[in-house]
C-alpha cells in the first residue's frame, strides 16, 4: 500500500442536506489539495449512506485521493474504500482489521493519553487527536479538548502519524503541526467556507509550511 499522506483531511459534513451542494465542496476540497477524505454520516440512513459514498469514491479517484468511512465497515467493503475511521466505542481495532485486511488504512480516535499507549493505537495506522480545541460540529459525546499540552504528551508515546481534529481553523493550524502533528482533519473549516476551494489551499498552505511535508 502507497504511503498515506495526512497532510490535510476533509471529514465531510453531514449537515449539509443538499447533495448537489455537499459534493460540490467535496470536489472543491479536492481540488484545493486535501490528501485524504473521511465520509462522516451519523444521523442519515444506511441506503443514503451508501449513495453518497459511491459517489464520494467515483470522486476520490478521480483525484486519486483515498477515501475513508467513518465507523462503518460494511459501507466501506461496499464501496471499496481505502479505510476507515473508528471510534473508542465503534466496532473492536482487532476485528476491523480482519474484516478489512493488512492493506487498509484504519484510523482511530483518541482523546486521552491513556488511550494513545494501549494496543489498539499503537497497531492503528494513525490516531485522530480528537478534540483538540472545542468544536461546534459535533455538539454530544465529546471529550474535553485535549489542547497543546496533551497533544504534546501524545506526540511522546506515539510514533505513528497523529491528525488533529476540533475547533481547527487557518489561525491555528501552525501551532498544531510545529507542536508534533502529522496533519489536521477539518469539517468547517473548509464545508462552510465562503470559498471552500481558497479555503483548502490556504490551510494545505499552511500545514506544508510549517511542517516537513
Amino acid at each position: 500500500m502507497p504511503k498515506t499522506d495526512y497532510t490535510l483531511m476533509y471529514v465531510t459534513d453531514d449537515s449539509i442536506r443538499d447533495n448537489n451542494t455537499f459534493f460540490a465542496i467535496l470536489e472543491a476540497a479536492l481540488k484545493g489539495g486535501v490528501t485524504l477524505v473521511q465520509l462522516r454520516e451519523k444521523t442519515c440512513d444506511t441506503a443514503t449512506f451508501y449513495k453518497r459514498a459511491v459517489h464520494a469514491k467515483e470522486l476520490c479517484v478521480v483525484y486519486n485521493i483515498p477515501l475513508i468511512i467513518n465507523d462503518r465497515i460494511d459501507i466501506a467493503l461496499a464501496v471499496n474504500a481505502d479505510g476507515v475511521h473508528i471510534g473508542q466505542t465503534d466496532m473492536p481495532f482487532n476485528v476491523a482489521r480482519r474484516l478489512l485486511g493488512k492493506n487498509s488504512i484504519i484510523g482511530l480516535s483518541v482523546s486521552t493519553l491513556e488511550q494513545a499507549i494501549k494496543d489498539n493505537a499503537q497497531a492503528a495506522d494513525y490516531i485522530g487527536i480528537s478534540p483538540i480545541f472545542s468544536t461546534d460540529t459535533k455538539t454530544t459525546d465529546l471529550a474535553k479538548p485535549l489542547g497543546i499540552s496533551g497533544l504534546r504528551s501524545i506526540r511522546k508515546v506515539y510514533n505513528k502519524p497523529m491528525v488533529c481534529i476540533g475547533g481547527i481553523n487557518k489561525n491555528n493550524t501552525a501551532e498544531i503541526i510545529s507542536n508534533g502533528a502529522d496533519g489536521i482533519a477539518v469539517v468547517s473549516a473548509i464545508s462552510k467556507a465562503v470559498e471552500p476551494l481558497t479555503a483548502t489551499k490556504e490551510l494545505k498552505q499552511i500545514v506544508c509550511k510549517t511542517g516537513t511535508h
